[in-house]
């Protein structure tokens, strides 16, 4: 028989409940209790966030002693109808979403809550669609998350057309309407503003974009690594949504004609977020484009990067070089920025001066010197270079080599004793070696000065819950690198709640790594061609970007698909 928590007029607390079963001490409870009072948030995330429990261990006591059952909410379709059950105000104000009605009681409704022990959210719940409240344990961040998704839209829409009628009865002029957008925080503009930026943190964008149309203004989110179109609105609200950005972003009101760049700090969900914003002139009116980053998410451990055993030793053997280049290749988006904050976070030990020149500067980290490209101040890549060379430095990290000028004081400084570690633009290791060649360094000058080029890319990974299995075809195989008659399983995407129905959820690194031998060395310093450096690599153990995609297929991290896009980019033959 489950336990009608609203027929036991006694309010548990759960920190008690968690001192009771031995889950967490009486201090840990104290200390989570005052890291709750000055930050805010559910307690049983403060215990998960501090350490002091894990999110499988919380639910696993709660659900126990509370007698009641645990539900993912991200991996549940909620019915439209059901939601609506519950009104907006009380499903923000306690965190509980309806979920559907006893199956053998049509009077029990079933509710996710943050905090089953809630009798007063039971009883107003209750009292609201006129049921039994049978309460569901849920985690707070699914809890933020599932909000988001189905009112996130519909509250965006409401202050949209709440603008919209402001604006009908008002007609104010644009100066006007900009000054009421600056003073009230509150107004349906800076909601909407908000719930824009909300919604990409909650979906896991990494850019959000805000497009003019000829009569709608169109968002979307980039998804890992895909666009994908979330609402549309009324095209008289862009002036508003781009004057309300500029306001947030430092950026000049008046200036409509020439492109702007802004950066916006924000707090969602207890996390902070640093949005690098353009706002680019168009034929149809002013579109803008934020760049979300968490301030602790281009930080991650090694492991999180996708390394393999193999792939982890040789990224090790290449850190550990005293002095010399170490060079982190790519396109666009293909994570360079997150492996080189790695790198610099195993480095920042507290025996060497870690200096960074950036453009833009992506994330801060203690103990490390972080330099900000400033044009107009003639703070260029090479101006700052040169002034850090003054500055007694170990490890120097560039963002970005893009100049003959940049490349050349770099080489000087790792002749000279110096750690460097800088991105390049290009789409293998070995053709990073001529592209640096091609910038004016001498061949056997690169020789000497490189240590290690590793080339890299993002692939989506599958979703582990509705991913399908199948047997690889014969040219498969042949382009897997698979020989012999055995069958061979790969997955397929499907799409479930779980991953938004795109059959994707998160991405992995894919790496070619070439650490630079005696023996590579002397075929670069003879001016090999990239086809002869890749050869020597390949001799000498390294993985290519297509077989360490392959890799991921016959685990059954990803699909034939993303690993086809790696092999087309980087202009591999089948």
């Amino acid at each position: 028989m489950r336990m009608r928590l609203s027929s036991g007029r006694k309010k548990i607390r759960i920190g008690d409940l968690l001192v009771e079963a031995g889950a967490i001490t009486a201090d840990e409870l104290d200390e989570a209790i005052a890291y709750q009072k000055e930050n805010g948030g559910k307690l049983g995330t403060v215990l998960v966030s501090q350490g002091f429990i894990s999110q499988e261990l919380l639910i696993t006591v709660l659900t126990t002693q509370m007698g009641i059952d645990f539900i993912e909410l991200k991996a549940c379709k909620l019915d439209e109808d059901i939601l609506k059950l519950v009104p907006e105000n009380l499903v923000n104000k306690y965190k509980a979403l309806p979920i559907g009605y006893d199956e053998n009681n049509p009077n029990v409704l079933r509710v996710a809550m943050v905090d089953p022990m809630d009798l007063n959210a039971i009883d107003d719940i209750g009292i609201a669609t006129n049921s039994q409240v049978e309460p569901l344990l849920a985690m707070e961040d699914d809890m933020n998350e599932t909000i988001g998704k189905y009112f996130g839209n519909a509250q965006a829409m409401e202050a949209a057309e709440l603008y919209r009628k402001e604006r009908e009865s008002d007609m104010l002029s644009d100066a006007e309407e900009e000054a009421l957008n600056e003073d009230i925080e509150n107004s349906p503009i800076v909601l909407l503003v908000n719930q824009i930026i909300e919604g990409g943190v909650r979906q896991r964008a990494s850019d959000i974009h805000i497009e003019p149309l000829e009569s709608s203004v169109r968002v979307r989110y980039r998804i890992d690594g895909a666009l994908k179109q979330v609402m549309s609105y009324d095209y008289s609200l862009l002036s508003a949504i781009s004057a309300r950005i500029k306001i947030v972003g430092g950026m000049n009101i008046a200036e409509k004609r020439k492109p702007q760049d802004g950066r916006i700090t924000i707090m969602v969900d207890r996390r902070e977020y640093d949005v690098r914003v353009s706002i680019l002139p168009t034929v149809y009116g002013e579109k803008t484009v934020m760049r979300l980053t968490s301030k602790d998410g281009l930080t991650k451990p090694k492991s999180a990067l996708g390394f393999g055993p193999k792939e982890l030793k040789v990224f090790d053997g290449i850190l550990s070089n005293p002095h010399g280049i170490i060079l982190v290749t790519g396109p666009t988006g293909s994570g360079k920025s997150t492996t080189l904050y790695t790198s610099l976070s195993e480095l920042n030990t507290e025996d060497v001066n870690i200096i960074t020149v950036e453009d833009p500067v992506e994330a801060n980290i203690d103990g490390i010197n972080q330099v900000q490209v400033n044009v107009k101040a003639e703070l260029t890549f090479a101006a700052a270079l040169r002034s850090i060379l003054r500055q007694d430095p170990d490890i120097i990290m560039i963002g970005e080599i893009r100049d003959g000028e940049t490349a050349q004081i770099a080489v000087q400084a790792a002749i000279t004793g110096h750690l460097v570690v800088s991105t390049l633009h290009t789409n293998s290791a070995a053709s990073t070696v001529t592209r640096i060649i091609d910038m004016g360094i001498e061949p056997y000058v690169a020789g000497d000065a490189l240590v290690g080029v590793i080339a890299q890319r993002l692939v989506r990974r599958l979703c582990g819950s509705c991913k399908a299995a199948r047997l690889a075809e014969e040219d498969e195989k042949i382009i897997l690198g698979v020989e012999g008659d055995d069958d061979v399983v790969v997955y397929e995407p499907v799409g479930c709640p779980l991953c938004g129905d795109t059959g994707y959820s998160g991405r992995i690194g894919v790496y070619e790594m070439m650490p630079v031998s005696k023996e590579l060395q002397a075929v670069i310093a003879k001016g090999a061609t990239a086809d002869v450096i890749e050869k020597q690599a390949l001799a000498e153990g390294m993985l290519t970007l297509k077989m360490g995609a392959a890799k991921h297929v016959l685990n059954g991290i990803t699909s034939l698909h993303e690993m086809k896009k790696i092999t087309y980019e980087t202009g591999d033959e089948y």
